[in-house]
């Protein structure tokens, strides 16, 4: 049963490699048995890629199944119609573009193999592209909020200096008026005498104006904290969004980009042992010598071109007998009086009536 099941893999006909010896038989049921394996390993190989893009198990296994039977279709195709010639150089000619389409096919089931195989340091490489690509997302959203708050934090140092600007000078109308009383500048003379008064009242009128800066600075700064806050806010709810985004940087060609990330020698190794698997079946039947199959298989297709060569031989013979058969039949009635004399009298009548029709239409105009 299972000889079977390959011999239906490797595109034989059935009729025919049955009447074959056993070994002729267990070299084709080989040939099927690596098209089989080599589509399963394509169906495993594309459900792994195909649910890093979907992440979903079912629709990565209905994607699969369909992808492996496209190249168990494939590879059974390029089997079984490669024939064996009498001339090698045709062989080799006739393999070629096979051989172009089983190297496709190995790349195409070698590289989700490789993804799954060297996981593990594609992870590592997602993980410091991830990292990379935070810290340059923190970058770019801080250039978008950093200006705005450096602006405010500006107008907060203008305002202290202000109040500091007003605390300076309230404190130094305060050393004026105390040093007019003690007698150390101004008058030099000591006591509260009008000069000082003055200096009172002036020393007064700022720390007023102080107070009221200092009310009026409190609530400015009070509303500036609270803008800085908020910008501080927005920017993490920003980074907070495109995390995510970062987060979900390991579909199917960021894991691509990443294996071309590591040394190349381990998977072009594995890229020739699928290309090898690939082959095999082309390059056995292209250095084996003619089999009793395909002994038999040339001579049932010489036998349906011999029929068909036959067939349109016949067809011509007969096309060619009938034509000469018809010429000769119409020149021999052509010589017949009768058929001579019945022709020339009904032109007669056509010429009568097309004379009668001219005659009316000419009637007609005047």
């Amino acid at each position: 049963m299972l000889k079977q099941f390959f011999l239906v893999c490797s595109g034989v006909d059935l009729d025919l490699v049955r009447d074959c010896s056993d070994g002729e038989q267990t070299k084709y049921a080989g040939i099927g048995a690596t098209v089989f394996f080599t589509a399963l390993m394509a169906f495993i190989a594309s459900s792994y890629a195909l649910y890093t893009v979907f992440d979903n198990a079912f629709a990565a296994v209905g994607f699969g199944l369909v992808w492996g039977l496209l190249i168990f279709n494939l590879d059974r195709f390029i089997v079984s119609t490669l024939r064996k010639r009498d001339n090698k150089f045709d062989e080799i000619l006739q393999a070629t573009p096979r051989i172009i389409l089983a190297l496709i096919i190995a790349v195409v089931i070698s590289k989700p193999l490789e993804l799954k195989i060297f996981e593990k340091e594609i992870n590592q490489v997602l993980l410091e592209q991830k990292n990379e690509l935070t810290l340059v997302n923190k970058t770019q959203i801080a250039q978008q909020f950093t200006p705005e708050i450096e602006q405010i934090k500006g107008e907060i140092t203008l305002l202290k200096n202000e109040v500091a600007a007003k605390e300076k000078e309230v404190k130094d109308l305060y050393e004026t008026y105390i040093s007019e009383a003690e007698g150390r500048k101004g008058t030099e003379l000591v006591g509260k005498g009008p000069v000082y008064k003055e200096k009172r009242e002036k020393h007064d009128a700022a720390l007023l104006e102080l107070q009221t800066l200092r009310a009026e600075t409190n609530t400015k700064l009070a509303a500036k904290d609270q803008a800085i806050v908020d910008l501080i806010e927005k920017q993490k709810t920003q980074e907070a969004t495109t995390q995510p985004i970062i987060e979900g940087f390991d579909g199917l060609m960021a894991r691509v980009n990443a294996l071309g990330e590591l040394p190349w020698l381990p998977s072009f190794f594995i890229f020739l042992l699928f290309l090898a698997v690939e082959t095999s079946p082309i390059f056995a039947k292209l250095f084996s010598s003619k089999g009793e199959y395909d002994l038999k298989l040339q001579d049932a297709e010489d036998a349906v071109k011999t029929w068909v060569a036959q067939k349109v031989d016949q067809r011509k013979t007969l096309l060619d007998t009938d034509i000469a058969l018809n010429n000769k039949v119409y020149a021999d009635i052509a010589e017949e009086e009768e058929l001579y004399a019945h022709k020339r009298k009904k032109a007669r009548e056509l010429m009568k009536l097309q004379a009668d029709a001219f005659f009316n239409l000419q009637k007609k105009q005047f």
